[in-house]
């Protein structure tokens, strides 16, 4: 009854948080345990009680910042010396600004929002058709998973008490393959439709644009390499990364009005409170989820189906699939993880990283995918394009995806390799 609660709620298009809360309230008084009625707002506290979760807000502020200040235009302009010359030029750069991006803001739809107002028109108008663009940022919002900082890897840290700064460090090398995948599915997709051959800017527009782009390049430069140098937390890179924003959109590039700040402070704080209250919702019900010992029944029923790790991430990418289709990651993540994670270290010893890298990669692909896909309807209404048309033209990057999460699952080197140095 408690499922059929969860997924009449769910399909009513209540709110997830308002679902998981339900749900578990549902299942208290339904089970007739209401003693646990006087631990329901301890668990919803305890469930957000983490230093690690402040690094949330922050980097949304930092995204907020960068797009006020004017550093998303500059970071498009400094890709544009890379890639711009390539046939579909604007595509690539749409994707290696898509990776810079993903560097700062660690949230898939927000970088999709940030991203479609800035790359969308341009590519309109150089002759690509909107779909196909607005395909191609959603696309780069699937870096922002694996590509550190991640708040998707903040979460999973926290939940599976594990360094956030070496789940950072574990998502190095697949972003990186995963970006490479994407250059691929471009290449091919521009010779097949014929894309126009970009421009390469000339050497003192090209200088120009380096000197200027420099300084906005910092912020992924500060977040990255002060964790990796152990100069700073997460979430101390986090905040600095804010300041660093503000002050460089301040001074020097002279864009940010700081008239404006109020409104980005308000953005910022209603975003970040609906992840806080989804991650309490998420965590009471989780709680509810360990009382009935449905981590136990369900290492029962995998261990019958394989003893083999491969086949077991194989099988979990599957499911996760189906799942990151109708709940929201951050939600599916804090279900997940505490079921699944005991399996998959104690019956098939895998490593940590490689389940963390694999899970949060999984699921926001469900940001992409029908019948939610919220980031297609972020995507859609930042450009106007239909989402089921937007869905067809991902469909080349969601394969490629899918073949990187193949890969990931085969060799746990990838996400392990780094670490262990």
């Amino acid at each position: 009854m408690t499922a059929l609660i969860f997924a009449l709620l769910l399909l009513s298009a209540v709110p997830i948080a308002l679902v998981l809360a339900l749900t578990a309230m549902w299942y208290i008084q339904a089970s007739g345990n209401t003693v646990l009625f006087a631990s329901y707002p301890q668990q919803l506290f305890s469930a957000i009680e983490s230093y690690g979760l402040l690094a949330i807000p922050l980097f949304m502020l930092a995204g907020e910042l960068m797009n006020e200040g004017g550093l998303t235009r500059r970071l498009i302009a400094l890709a544009r010396i890379f890639v711009g010359g390539f046939r579909g030029g604007l595509a690539y750069i749409n994707l290696v600004a898509n990776m810079m991006m993903a560097a700062i803001i660690g949230s898939a739809a927000s970088q999709i929002a940030i991203m479609s107002r800035a790359m969308v028109p341009a590519m309109e108008q150089e002759g690509y058709d909107t779909p196909y663009s607005a395909a191609i940022t959603a696309a780069g919002g699937l870096l922002s998973p694996i590509i550190p900082p991640s708040m998707l890897f903040v979460l999973f840290g926290v939940i599976a008490q594990v360094p956030i700064a070496e789940m950072f460090i574990a998502g190095l090398l697949p972003g990186l393959l995963l970006g490479f995948s994407f250059f691929v599915v471009i290449a091919v997709v521009g010779l097949v439709q014929q894309y126009p051959k970009g421009a390469w800017p000339s050497r003192a527009q090209a200088l120009s644009d380096l000197a200027w782009g420099l300084p906005a390049l910092s912020i992924p430069v500060i977040i990255i390499g002060g964790i990796l140098l152990g100069i700073a937390t997460p979430t101390e890179s986090a905040a600095l990364a804010s300041l660093a924003a503000l002050l460089i959109g301040r001074f020097v590039y002279r864009d940010l009005n700081l008239g404006r700040l109020p409104q980005v402070l308000r953005r910022t704080a209603v975003n970040a409170g609906l992840v806080i209250m989804l991650i309490a919702a998420a965590g009471v019900f989780g709680w509810v989820v360990v009382y009935e010992q449905l981590p136990q029944m369900a290492a029962a029923w995998i261990a019958a189906l394989t003893t083999d790790p491969f086949m077991f991430l194989l099988l979990l990418i599957g499911v996760l699939l189906l799942v990151g289709m109708v709940i929201d990651g951050i939600a599916a993540l804090i279900l997940v993880v505490p079921i699944l994670l005991p399996i998959a270290q104690n019956q098939f010893d895998i490593s940590v990283y490689q389940f963390g890298v694999v899970v949060c990669l999984t699921l926001v692909m469900g940001l992409l995918t029908p019948p939610v896909g919220a980031g297609l309807f972020v995507a859609s209404s930042m450009t106007g394009a239909p989402p089921l048309k937007i869905f067809r033209a991902l469909l080349p990057f969601l394969l490629a995806t899918l073949i990187t999460l193949i890969l990931l699952a085969w060799l746990p080197w990838l996400t392990d390799v780094l670490i262990s140095r």
